[in-house]
């Protein structure tokens, strides 16, 4: 089973969202200031089928122009939509509306991108015991938000960033000369990290094993190689594939027993939930 999906810490959502507005309102929007600053109702529909993610963010966006908006949402976080589903409908003044428009979408167009681009992949992987994980390969500033959309989207959270695992790869290896030298030293340095070894060969899978460490990352392994790591391995020590992964292949990578897939197109090949936001009513 997937993380239950936990709510952001809300410092990040205002870091996020106050940097967003900033950026496309400036000293003010020009085009609002024409508006009568009355109140309106308004309603987002989607206008394509896929999961929904963002709603923290997108809150916050308006809640930030006009704070006694009233947000009312038609669908939960991580739920599949069908084309033509009206998502939320707010009531407040509308020159917030109007100016926390394009924010307010971006996050949660981008957010549900993930989320239904990790959702598919969580399908492919029905009745399998692999299960998959995001990776580092994120919009910069937008790494804990699009974590949150992974989860949002049924998937696992692999290591947030440098500081909260060490993760052997090759050129850290090379530099220290081998995998139990590497190894060695990040316990002896870091012995309160999950330790990560990525390997690239069979020979080299045998190294990390020996060494010992928290989970093995098998890189660019044909689906033979990685039949013969897991037996290998025989369960003393989770692998995770990482390279080559393609919604086409995860099947066939799921069929040879591997713990998990990293799969770094969940958060960097984004493209985006088209959604429409309108002033009035959903019905007219």
């Amino acid at each position: 089973m997937a993380a239950p999906l936990s709510p952001p810490p809300p410092d990040v959502v205002a870091g996020d969202v106050a940097r967003a507005l900033a950026e496309d309102i400036g000293p003010g929007d020009a085009t609002a200031d024409l508006l009568p600053d009355d109140h309106s109702e308004a309603h987002v529909v989607a206008k394509q089928a896929g999961v929904v993610a963002g709603r923290p963010w997108f809150d916050a966006c308006f809640r930030a122009l006009d704070p006694a908006i009233r947000i009312d949402w038609h669908v939960q976080e991580g739920q599949a939509i069908d084309a033509g589903t009206v998502l939320v409908t707010l009531r407040g003044r509308t020159r917030a509306l109007v100016s926390a428009e394009r924010p307010a979408l971006n996050f949660l167009q981008t957010l549900s991108a993930t989320a239904g681009r990790t959702a598919e992949c969580v399908a492919a992987l029905a009745g399998s015991r692999t299960r998959v994980l995001d990776t580092r390969k994120t919009l910069p500033g937008l790494r804990q938000a699009q974590k949150y959309a992974v989860r949002a989207g049924g998937g696992l959270n692999h290591r947030m960033g440098l500081f909260d695992a060490v993760m052997l790869k090759e050129n850290h290896i090379h530099a220290a000369g081998s995998i139990a030298a590497a190894v060695a030293a990040a316990r002896n340095l870091h012995p309160a990290l999950p330790l990560i070894v990525e390997v690239e060969s069979l020979a080299e899978l045998d190294q990390a094993l020996a060494a010992g460490c928290d989970r093995i990352l098998v890189d660019e392994f044909s689906d033979d190689d990685l039949r013969e790591a897991v037996r290998r391995a025989d369960g003393r020590i989770p692998l995770e594939v990482s390279g080559g992964v393609t919604l086409e292949r995860l099947r066939a990578i799921a069929d040879t027993g591997v713990d998990y897939v990293s799969i770094g197109a969940l958060t960097k090949h984004v493209q985006a939930l088209d959604l429409s936001l309108r002033l009035g009513p959903a019905s007219s």
